[in-house]
């Protein structure tokens, strides 16, 4: 875990996985933490970026200072994007559930051109009333977290798997209880407050090619799905599935589900992609994530009349067509292009053995492909891959 302070304030964060995959955010339910989201790590982390933060008071977050005033929408996505910013990222996924949800929709809002997609999972545009927010609020200060879960942790999860796993509700119960009173009471302040209806269709029109997608649960008392259909038509009629038998929060309840779904979901849809290909946009985007901006925007700097149409067609289809496929990882596909680049000899194999640093690859696993190479490509082929990545930093002196 790690900790940036922003406005002030420490927020805790984990950033896991490889700098060339794509960065994806998941924000998590009111009175819970980042937690909620380890059991679909595993299925995330092959091919993206997974960023994980506490909202005010959560988890290992500090608390909204006394002085600091409402909570708002906006400063939750400020963190946000504070996050994102700090992972290195232009733009990235989100995925958030119930107050994350609302987060997420103020990015669409106020933010939508950073966004590559967005899954909104169990909330709404609007949730519940002014006075259920108000009320609760009251009782938070009054009576304290720990006295009001009871009331608030079953209604997270359906009852049948309550009954199958009740140290379920236990857990969360003792987790809620550690939650900062004062930060929890102004959130739902915040929530009562909280109203997209009208917000989110115009931006979702100017930026057409964001994907948006939204989940729900059949058993949500919180956010039934009534509540997510109003929202799917604020989202400009954005696809909605709800899970059936499931309540409020899908990656704890039914993490394989839900993993299923987001693997579906923050993926190019090449069912829609037609006869033209993959957008130039598209393969920009995947060439940023895997080379670095840094190096995407020299190339664009050198490129003249002679080669941009050259750089065009490489961005298309070498990086929108092919590295932009999720029918292997990114991991891979650096593994194949580094050895194929060493043994033909290419001089991009410089440029990929430093990819392969970004995109996470051991130091065993490229010796394995250098090996291979010797074999099959032919040993002086090797013998010069070898010597390039020790002068870019692979391996360590022996003793």
């Amino acid at each position: 875990m790690a900790f940036l302070t922003i406005d002030g304030r420490s927020v805790a964060y984990r950033l896991l996985g490889a700098e060339a995959n794509p960065l994806v955010l998941l924000a998590h339910p009111l009175g819970m933490t980042q937690a909620v989201w380890d059991d679909l790590l595993p299925a995330l982390l092959p091919r993206y970026r997974v960023l994980t933060w506490d909202l005010p008071g959560h988890g290992a977050s500090e608390a909204w200072p006394a002085e600091g005033g409402a909570i708002t929408p906006a400063a939750l996505a400020a963190e946000a994007l504070a996050l994102a910013e700090q992972a290195g990222a232009t733009r990235f996924h989100f995925v958030g559930t119930s107050i994350g949800g609302v987060v997420g929709q103020q990015l669409i809002a106020q933010h939508a051109e950073r966004l590559l997609s967005a899954v909104l999972t169990n909330t709404g545009a609007v949730i519940g009333t002014p006075e259920l927010w108000t009320t609760r609020a009251a009782r938070t200060r009054d009576e304290g977290l720990a006295a009001l879960s009871g009331e608030i942790v079953p209604r997270w999860f359906s009852a049948e798997r309550l009954k199958r796993e009740p140290a379920l509700e236990s857990g969360w119960r003792t987790q809620m209880a550690r939650t900062d009173g004062e930060s929890y009471a102004r959130l739902c302040e915040m929530l009562g407050k909280s109203d997209f209806r009208g917000s989110l269709k115009d931006p979702l029109s100017r930026n057409p090619g964001l994907p948006v997608h939204l989940l729900g649960g059949s058993e949500d008392m919180a956010t039934p799905p009534e509540t997510l259909e109003t929202l799917a038509a604020e989202c400009d009629g954005a696809p909605l599935e709800i899970l059936q038998g499931f309540a409020h929060v899908p990656s704890v309840e039914s993490p394989e589900a839900m993993a299923k779904r987001l693997q579906l979901w923050l993926a190019v849809d090449r069912s829609a992609v037609g006869e033209q290909g993959v957008s130039y946009a598209q393969g920009l985007e995947t060439r940023k994530q895997v080379l670095g901006e840094a190096h995407v925007a020299r190339a664009s700097e050198n490129a003249n009349s002679l080669d941009a149409p050259f750089q065009q067609m490489i961005t298309r289809l070498a990086w929108g067509e092919l590295w932009g496929n999720d029918d292997l990882t990114r991991r891979e596909r650096s593994l194949i292009t580094t050895g194929i680049l060493a043994a033909l000899g290419r001089e991009e194999l410089e440029l990929h053995l430093k990819t392969a640093q970004r995109i996470g690859l051991t130091e065993a696993e490229l010796r394995q492909v250098l090996l291979h190479v010797a074999i099959y490509g032919g040993v002086p082929a090797a013998n010069h891959a070898f010597a390039l990545a020790k002068q870019l930093g692979w391996g360590t002196p022996l003793e």
